[in-house]
């Protein structure tokens, strides 16, 4: 199993994720004779799990069933550890959009965190690209480095534990892009810029405060980056659902046709059902800003 190649079988020592119900998951570490409890009942990783295809539906101990998925960075981002904060889909598609990411790309990044960007990103450059990413904290980066080595990406990545404000990334002039995810990112612009490659590269910063955002805007510029732009995305999902409607009774349609005027009246309980889509009562607001730029040729 690996978050970046497809496996068939289920083997000890991957990682699966029990999927119960759309808002109900969990990640597990599949050992011989351990088990995970559900509500559904025990599902025991030597008889359930171990030789089973990625996908099968699995019967717990109580008669219900779940089903075992492949891991992959979009359901590992629902089922991690939380470390820190973390980035969901929504910012991390715009993110690998507006980087530019590839495969065979170089990234730099800080920080590690809870390593939910650094799955998706190493997913999107693999098999030939390298993520150098960054932590501050020496205890998350030593567990984010064994979560890379479990899940078989380590190849992929390079976690370095040091202060990126004032040592950088360690790199120089070979990123094609780098991110920033740190309370004063405008402290680090000036290494972003040395670690990327000098023909130009991509850099992109998520802050969740509007100062944050306008000091580092700042920095980009003096530093010479270019096309600064700021955004911020809100998701807003539709909930599609049928819904029965009456069929008003507006009378014959001709009401010179004697015919028809003397005709019975549509029924009076006539209705009709479709599909529509029901916006939310309620919606997740403000997540970050994401403001991305360009450096210029050197």
């Amino acid at each position: 199993m690996s978050f970046v190649e497809y496996s068939e079988f289920i083997q000890e020592g991957d990682v699966a994720i029990i999927f119960l119900g759309h808002e109900s998951m969990m990640a597990v570490n599949v050992q011989h004779g351990a088990q995970t409890q559900t509500r559904y009942g025990v599902i025991r990783h030597s008889t359930d799990l171990i030789g089973q295809r990625f996908g099968s539906k699995v019967t717990c101990s109580k008669g219900g069933w779940v089903y075992v998925l492949h891991p992959t960075p979009e359901l590992w981002t629902l089922n991690l550890p939380h470390r820190t904060q973390i980035l969901y889909t929504t910012d991390i598609a715009n993110i690998t959009l507006m980087l530019e990411l590839k495969p065979g790309s170089v990234v730099c990044e800080s920080g590690t965190g809870s390593g939910s960007l650094s799955h998706a990103i190493i997913r999107t450059i693999a098999p030939t690209g390298h993520l150098h990413t960054v932590e501050f904290h020496a205890q998350r980066a030593e567990r984010a480095a064994e979560e890379f080595c479990r899940h078989k990406v380590a190849h992929l990545v390079t976690v370095r534990n040091q202060d990126v404000c004032k040592d950088g990334f360690g790199v120089t002039g070979v990123a094609d892009a780098v991110f920033l995810d740190i309370p004063s990112p405008w402290e680090a612009i000036c290494h972003a810029k040395r670690a990327i490659k000098k023909q130009g590269g991509r850099l992109c910063s998520f802050s969740p405060c509007i100062e944050q955002v306008q000091r580092t805007c700042e920095a980009m510029l003096d530093q010479g980056f270019e096309e600064v732009c700021t955004l911020e995305v809100l998701l807003r999902v539709q909930d599609v659902r049928s819904v029965t409607m009456s069929l008003p009774d507006f009378g014959p349609d001709d009401l010179t046709d004697p015919a028809q005027a003397t005709s019975d009246p549509a029924p009076s309980n006539a209705s009709v059902t479709l599909k529509t889509a029901i916006p939310p009562k309620e919606m997740a607001g403000h997540t970050g800003y994401l403001t991305f730029a360009t450096k210029t040729r050197e």
